[in-house]
């Protein structure tokens, strides 16, 4: 993958960025996505914000590289902290990390997303993290999608102002992911269901401590809602 040639993921992701938009990708590593995004002329300008001092020595040197100094600035920077006021940022783009520490950037930092009018995230894990920071926070979820690349399987959520509420099934799962039901969301949840099968095994096996018991509890309630979605 390089500038030029984007995952099938970072794709999927770049699709959902509005023509003409000014776009921050938080935790750019090697900028690839703004890059691509630029030179496809589907953004104006963008923020590429990287934490760690490696990936953003990285990210600048292919920005540089492919000749977009001047439409993309690189930040060393946590999170959020990346946008400035004068960035007029519209989009946020957070790709290739855990749901709970997409939540967390979200959270530690909300006001600098004031202007921002949409969020386009792909959580590696822990979706569900993401949509009830949606939730607290006033954002609705406007998109979802699942796919499968290199054996491993991503979702991607876009999100816009408003508010919204979602059943316990729909935060797990995904409101609009639940309605489709595609080939790649059904492997997803049996997958999910064989794993917490076998921690609901290992915690009978094990002393059963008052917290073990809540653990199984939590499992159980969570495995009798995933094979109640799949049968119906």
């Amino acid at each position: 993958m390089n500038a030029k040639n984007l995952s099938e993921r970072l794709r999927l992701v770049a699709s959902f960025a509005e023509t003409g938009t000014v776009l921050a990708d938080i935790g750019s590593d090697h900028a690839y996505l703004p890059c691509w995004l630029i030179q496809n002329g589907r953004i104006s300008r963008a923020i590429a914000g990287e934490v760690v001092r490696g990936p953003f020595e990285s990210a600048k040197r292919n920005v540089a590289k492919e000749g977009l100094t001047d439409q993309i600035t690189v930040r060393l920077a946590n999170g959020l902290q990346a946008i400035l006021p004068e960035d007029r940022v519209e989009t946020v783009t957070i790709a290739g990390m855990g749901g709970s520490l997409i939540a967390s950037i979200l959270k530690s930092d909300s006001k600098r997303l004031s202007g921002v009018k949409r969020i386009i995230v792909q959580p590696n894990i822990h979706a569900m993290a993401i949509r009830e920071w949606a939730v607290d926070y006033s954002w609705m979820i406007v998109d979802e999608t699942i796919l499968k690349e290199d054996n491993k399987i991503y979702e991607i959520l876009v999100l816009e102002r408003g508010e919204q509420s979602y059943t316990s099934e729909e935060l797990l799962m995904g409101p609009i992911l639940l309605q489709e039901r595609t080939a790649v969301f059904q492997e997803k949840w049996q997958g999910e269901l064989k794993e917490i099968e076998r921690v609901i095994h290992v915690l009978t096996q094990s002393a059963q401590s008052e917290e073990a018991k809540s653990k199984r509890q939590q499992l159980n309630a969570t495995k009798d809602m995933i094979e109640r979605v799949l049968k119906s």
